[in-house]
């Protein structure tokens, strides 16, 4: 193996031009491909800007020759040589107009024939690509991906410092806190039987920064949750976290809307119309069955129940009491598209969310229905059902019947799947939106008891504030906010409570005694003792928000280094089994029954 021995990189690969011609550069970078033609051996080196197609002509340097012939796919190499144009142009190619004639040629390191193969599209398991990260990370579509991330961070950094934001790091071992999901918990060596646990969010100490003055935080940082992970979900992840003083709802959402809009421009040249539109988390509920709805299409969510409450159809009659509902979306003109074999697997994926079934109507010529549920039906039912929902000859009409929460979760589902069936998802058009006044409090199904839908610091809406300790938890409105994106929840945050007897109000409405609350959050409380400003924030994924950006919908390809779907990391088998004499000085004991 050779050194640098003093060799210093000139350009990088994918950055050569035309403009280029004649003069003396220095690539480094690996061998893509290997081509020996008898007296010329062409190669393309990549690195993380591209290729170039280096030349080695035995009658310009018989040495760099000679070794460029024993080249072998992924070494590492140094090359000084000349820009030419090229001979025979590659369209396909940023570099295709030009390549370099070398006369010095470093092998800084040879590689054996690499377990997965460095290109994109290459049909290798998920699992293969995460054992094999750092060869994976070599691919162009993986280290764009990465490079736009950096790029992303950058734009938000460089806003919210020129819009006054102060960045500030919070600590990462923090006091067990029940915030949701749950903690990640880190034991204290020097505080024997005591843990820490790694943040899920800056939540607490960001509104303690506020108490403090400092009026406008943000940070870029690492969370970690233990919950269970999805193709948009990791056990860490990174947060664009903010907090800001004296503002309310509408202030919060005027600069954070500026700051996606000016990231979609620098990233991708798209202009986004400002302000965002605003839909409550009910209207978003009633029209899409999702309170981050993806607005691309229609096929909205329509309301029979009091239609069909007398009908013969005991599944719909019977899902017409209060909490119930009968709910249907008309896929418009795309009867033909969909077979009964086709339907059942609709109806198999609305199944996955909690629906029994998934009834469904064709509509024919002189709005003939062909349905297996029609005889149920009297005429007059059938017509005030198709007018409802404004259906015409060949539309196709599905519906689900249940609780209201497994309406919206499941006929929102199915919504979703019959568009990308249809292929109706244009990733080259982005709809955004706020979607506000999420409920309070929502009921925990394990427990039955009601928990904080985001958290518990989240202010109630203020003809609520009163409500607090009333019996009607479910009606409560809180001064909450997400931003979706295409279906996706990008950010999230809401107006904070700043006053302590408030706080004591929302921490005994979620079944916290005097006592406990004092125990959990004591430094909290005391601090709204010392004059507290109004305050709000929002938290952005940035993994998310980068997925998005970049076309995926694998928020793995755009971390480094992520976990698989068990929170495992293939390639270094983190988590492990800790070692004795660690667990000893830690004075813990692992006790799992097989």
């Amino acid at each position: 193996m050779e050194t640098l021995n003093g060799l210093k990189r000139t350009h990088y690969c994918g950055d050569l031009r035309e403009s280029n011609i004649n003069e003396e550069v220095v690539l480094m970078g690996w061998v893509q491909k290997k081509r020996n033609l008898g007296g010329l051996v062409f190669v393309d080196l990549r690195d993380r800007s591209g290729l170039c197609q280096i030349i080695f002509d035995t009658d310009v340097n018989a040495e760099a020759f000679a070794k460029a012939e024993k080249l072998g796919s992924e070494y590492v190499v140094a090359v000084k040589g000349k820009v030419a144009e090229r001979s025979s142009k590659n369209p396909n190619m940023p570099t295709g107009d030009i390549e370099v004639f070398a006369t010095e040629l470093k092998v800084l390191n040879k590689s054996e024939t690499p377990p997965i193969y460095i290109k994109d599209d290459d049909n290798v398991s998920e699992e293969l690509r995460l054992k094999y990260r750092y060869l994976d990370l070599r691919k162009p579509s993986m280290q764009k991906n990465l490079m736009l991330r950096s790029r992303v961070a950058g734009i938000v950094r460089n806003y919210l410092t020129e819009n006054n934001f102060c960045e500030i790091e919070t600590p990462f071992l923090i006091k067990p806190t029940p915030e949701g999901a749950r903690d990640y918990l880190v034991p204290s060596r020097v505080n024997e039987g005591k843990f820490y646990a790694l943040p899920q969010s800056p939540q607490l100490f960001k509104q303690l920064l506020m108490v403090s003055g400092m009026d406008r935080y943000f940070q870029i940082v690492k969370c970690f949750r233990d919950e269970d992970l999805r193709a948009d979900r990791q056990p860490e992840f990174t947060q664009i976290d903010c907090e800001m003083s004296f503002v309310e709802q509408e202030d919060v959402m005027a600069i954070m809307e500026k700051m996606v809009q000016l990231v979609f421009k620098e990233i991708l040249d798209v202009d986004v119309q400002l302000p965002f539109p605003v839909m409550t988390y009910a209207e978003a509920m009633e029209r899409y069955g999702s309170d981050k709805p993806d607005t691309r299409f229609g096929y909205e969510l329509t309301n029979i129940s009091d239609i069909v409450k007398n009908c013969g159809f005991g599944v719909f009659a019977n899902a017409t009491k209060e909490g119930f509902s009968v709910r249907g979306i008309n896929v418009e003109g795309k009867a033909e598209e969909f077979t009964k074999k086709q339907i059942g697997k609709l109806e198999d994926h609305a199944k996955t969310y909690k629906a029994k079934g998934l009834a469904w109507m064709k509509v024919g010529a002189n709005r003939e229905v062909t349905s297996p549920i029609a005889k149920f039906f009297s005429e007059e039912e059938l017509t005030k059902i198709l007018d409802r929902m404004n259906a015409k000859e060949g539309d196709l009409l599905l519906f689900v019947a249940d609780k209201d929460t497994v309406v919206f979760d499941a006929l929102g589902q199915v919504r979703l799947e019959v568009a990308r069936r249809l292929d109706l998802l244009d990733n080259s058009v982005y709809k955004m939106l706020w979607v506000t006044e999420f409920p309070l409090f929502e009921e925990d199904e394990e427990t039955g008891r009601f928990i904080a839908k985001h958290h518990p610091f989240t202010s109630p809406m203020d003809e609520d504030i009163d409500k607090l300790d009333g019996d009607d938890k479910a009606s409560l409105r809180a001064k909450a906010y997400d931003i979706v994106i295409n279906g996706y929840e990008v950010g999230g945050g809401s107006v904070r409570i700043f006053n302590s007897d408030v706080q004591k109000k929302m921490f005994a409405a979620l079944g916290m005694d005097e006592e406990e609350s004092q125990e959990k959050f004591g430094f909290l409380l005391d601090a709204f003792k010392y004059g507290t400003p109004p305050h709000a924030g929002i938290a952005f994924g940035l993994d998310r928000l980068t997925m998005i950006l970049t076309g995926t919908t694998n928020i793995k390809d755009v971390i480094a280094f992520p976990k698989n779907q068990s929170a495992v990391c293939p390639m270094t088998n983190a988590p492990a089994v800790a070692d004795t004499a660690q667990l000893e000085e830690l004075n813990i004991e692992v006790n799992i029954e097989e």
